[in-house]
């Protein structure tokens, strides 16, 4: 899907461009004005043309609704230069912006056909207002995933061929932006879906034990039973929070820290962890949940998987514009082979926390160059490397 709206959005900005370039054409033969600046009449219609479509874009890029409508339609009438614009959905008009507002309450009569058949229409504005400048309508559908999901009509004080290319051109656009709004959301259902897949994930083995090992303090040292307890509390309430998809690096420290108490209450003085963090990259946001896996996994492989002493090392250093957070661990380690294939998700051995999920949300967060790095071997180890940017446009941490 994403090459073919990568393609459609690319069409779509040519066709756009082309069509303020016509209007441009029009626009300079009217006004003859010049300014040095930006070059001739032809060449300011056409960056006027973008830099307004780049203003419509964002509230459009949230979905078709009544408030997105009109903070776009606000935008798009003087794209088109015309007299009056409306934005409907399926069943109602969202949004009207310009003079003519009685026409409104017609509008949805003339859009009918158009929703059902997916054709664009042109034609007369019926108005019994001899001083109505409203008197030709162009009608151009818009499209998302599941077929027509609503119309643009332009509303023009005389019949033109230009406005008919120019509204059907700029509705497309449109309409390519509401195809990204549901690739947003789609996405964004997939983050939260893979999210709650690592709560599910989160292994009824370990809190099975940890349960165990508290259960057995209880007697014997019932202040650190109480500890255990409260930490097991709090690890929990933690990793099944309903609040944001990003958090703080201070706030996953802290669960790791939580994790690490009840697990070192297992494995008591096979478990060696070393912290090193630099206090200043404690406020950068992350996705929630990508570093608590990792560590995870340091104490499977490193302790679970061996009946040797283990020693874990989590560092966070500042990088300049980024975060580095390395989970180190010289555990049984892995086939190098096999880790490929795991981070691919063509191995069975993925069940379970497992390491392709963090790579894929770190990479849908902040791009491919963002993924993890992994060094290990066999007997070897392993070494997870997270590069974090600390700024990021979208990427904040919410607070409950």
């Amino acid at each position: 899907m994403s090459g073919t709206l990568l393609a459609a959005l690319t069409a779509a900005g040519a066709l756009l461009t082309a069509a303020g370039y016509a209007l441009g054409r029009l626009a300079a033969r009217r006004s003859g004005r010049d300014c040095l600046d930006l070059g001739t009449p032809v060449e300011r219609a056409t960056f006027h043309t973008l830099h307004t479509a780049s203003l419509a874009a964002p509230p459009l890029r949230a979905g078709l609704t009544e408030d997105t409508a009109r903070k776009a339609a606000r935008r798009l009438r003087p794209l088109l230069g015309t007299e009056a614009l409306a934005l409907t959905g399926r069943t109602a008009v969202l949004a009207w912006d310009g003079s003519g507002a009685h026409h409104a309450d017609q509008v949805m009569e003339r859009v009918a056909e158009v929703l059902e058949t997916g054709r664009g229409q042109s034609l007369r504005a019926e108005c019994e207002d001899p001083a109505c400048p409203l008197r030709w309508a162009v009608i151009a559908p818009l499209t998302g995933e599941d077929g027509v999901a609503g119309a643009l009509v332009a509303y023009g004080s005389h019949e033109s061929a230009v406005l008919v290319r120019a509204a059907t051109e700029v509705a497309r656009w449109v309409s390519v932006q509401l195809e990204l709004a549901e690739l947003d959301l789609s996405r964004t259902r997939l983050i939260e879906a893979e999210i709650r897949a690592l709560r599910a994930q989160i292994s009824p083995h370990f809190v099975y034990n940890s349960l165990a090992a508290i259960a057995s303090f209880v007697r014997t040292d019932p202040e650190r039973a109480r500890e255990l307890l409260l930490e097991f509390a709090d690890f929990t309430r933690y990793s099944f929070r309903r609040h944001g998809d990003f958090t703080r690096l201070a706030d996953e420290l802290r669960s790791i820290e939580q994790y690490l108490a009840l697990a070192g209450a297992r494995f008591g003085d096979r478990l060696r962890v070393t912290l090193q963090i630099a206090p200043e990259v404690l406020p950068v946001s992350l996705p929630f949940l990508c570093l608590q896996p990792l560590v995870e996994n340091a104490v499977k492989h490193g302790l679970e998987d061996s009946r040797t002493t283990c020693r874990i090392t989590i560092a966070a250093q500042d990088a300049g514009a980024e975060a580095v957070v390395t989970v180190e661990d010289d555990g049984v380690g892995m086939d190098p082979a096999v880790l490929r294939a795991i981070l691919a998700g063509e191995h069975p051995r993925t069940s379970g926390i497992g390491l392709p999920n963090v790579d894929e949300r770190l990479r849908q967060a902040y791009g491919d160059d963002y993924g993890l790095v992994v060094e290990t071997g066999v007997d070897a180890g392993m070494k997870v490397t997270v590069r974090i940017p600390k700024y990021r446009a979208g990427v904040h941490a919410d607070t409950p």
